[in-house]
């Protein structure tokens, strides 16, 4: 289907229709996705207005940098400290962490560089600079960490903070969070595919659909979770058939493979998720900033405090809240003066309720 037929009023009202339609056979329905470009399509088009009031549409998981421990990020600011060059995304310069940001480390003279991909970082490193790159995101961003790898890049290397999805689906499916139906990520299922998921429905019951980006897309996986559930029905369905395959891209699974290997992982505001996140293989430890700078860390010393009283960003991950639920929100929590990584990044769920007005 084209874009301007997925984005056809007459389309998206119809389906809105058959939603209402589906939902009078329900008491309640808490249908999650787990994607930041999601939740900003859906409040940008005001689509749960359109929903029925006992279908609840929340965000989870989903948005890379708000997950990002404060670990990691104090690790980054260290080495920036001891004076290597660092770099990252836009997105990871102001979360606060212990210490302050990557912004102020940089206010202090430390090298720390905006990248809109690695090639640039390894660009850097080609000049003869001494680089490490925040490896943060997704399965979306891991392949392009994985060719960075292999190209043995001298003064280059990688502190990986990589997270996986499937696993953190199925956390949430293991605790006491009620979820009746997944929307599962577009971009991270056109590189790991549709058949990852299945296991997911098969053990804990659960519909999900992968869906695109477009607000027709959205409506029409709504629909897609509420018609299976309605029936009875816990499978897999691929909405986003344009651009997600049964097997995903296998090029880059080979690479990922490869280059990384899984391992229990701690999210910000969450517990360690078993198997979640993605470390640097042996075989490229050179390239592993952990290893390859292991003597400047040698004095790194991190002790965890609590997360500002009041800021529910850990409930906003977990799909117990909105924004407007929490007493920061639009007081003293703003774009301008975040206090929890949900108001820094274009993919959390205070910041896009912020820009839109919600």
């Amino acid at each position: 289907m084209n874009k301007d037929r997925l984005n056809d009023p007459h389309a998206i009202k119809l389906l809105s229709r058959r939603a209402h339609e589906l939902s009078s056979s329900f008491d309640e329905v808490k249908l999650m996705h787990v994607c930041g470009t999601h939740e900003h399509s859906i409040v940008e088009s005001g689509l749960r207005a359109l929903l029925p009031e006992n279908v609840r549409l929340v965000s989870g998981p989903g948005c890379p940098v708000c997950i990002t421990p404060k670990e990691d990020i104090e690790k980054m600011i260290h080495l920036a400290d001891k004076g290597l060059t660092v770099t990252t995304f836009g997105d990871m310069m102001n979360i606060p962490s212990d210490s302050g940001s990557l912004s102020d480390a940089k206010s202090r003279g430390g090298d720390v560089r905006i990248v809109y991909g690695i090639a640039n970082s390894l660009a850097l490193a080609a000049k003869g600079k001494e680089v490490v790159h925040f490896g943060i995101g997704f399965e979306t961003t891991v392949p392009t960490s994985s060719v960075a790898l292999m190209s043995g890049q001298e003064n280059f290397s990688i502190l990986s903070v990589h997270r996986t999805i499937p696993e953190a689906m199925e956390f949430l499916l293991e605790s006491d969070i009620k979820v009746d139906g997944f929307i599962d990520p577009g971009h991270v299922s056109s590189i790991i595919g549709v058949g990852v998921y299945r296991p997911l429905s098969e053990k804990y019951g659960v519909p999900q659909v992968v869906a695109g980006f477009e607000p027709g897309d959205i409506m029409l996986s709504v629909v897609m979770l509420l018609e299976q559930l309605h029936d009875g029905r816990a499978v897999v369905e691929n909405e986003y058939a344009r651009a997600v395959r049964e097997n995903g891209n296998t090029k880059a699974i080979s690479m990922m493979e490869e280059t990384f290997e899984h391992y229990d992982a701690k999210w910000r505001a969450l517990p360690t998720i078993p198997n979640s996140g993605l470390r640097i293989r042996k075989g490229y430890s050179e390239m592993d900033a952990l290893k390859r700078h292991e003597d400047l860390l040698g004095d790194f010393e991190y002790v965890p405090r609590k997360e500002e009283s009041g800021c529910r960003c850990a409930d906003m991950l977990l799909g117990n809240c909105s924004p407007e639920d929490c007493p920061l929100y639009r007081g003293i929590c703003s774009p301008d003066n975040p206090v929890g990584p949900c108001m820094v990044s274009i993919e959390g769920t205070c910041n896009i309720a912020y820009k839109y007005g919600q």
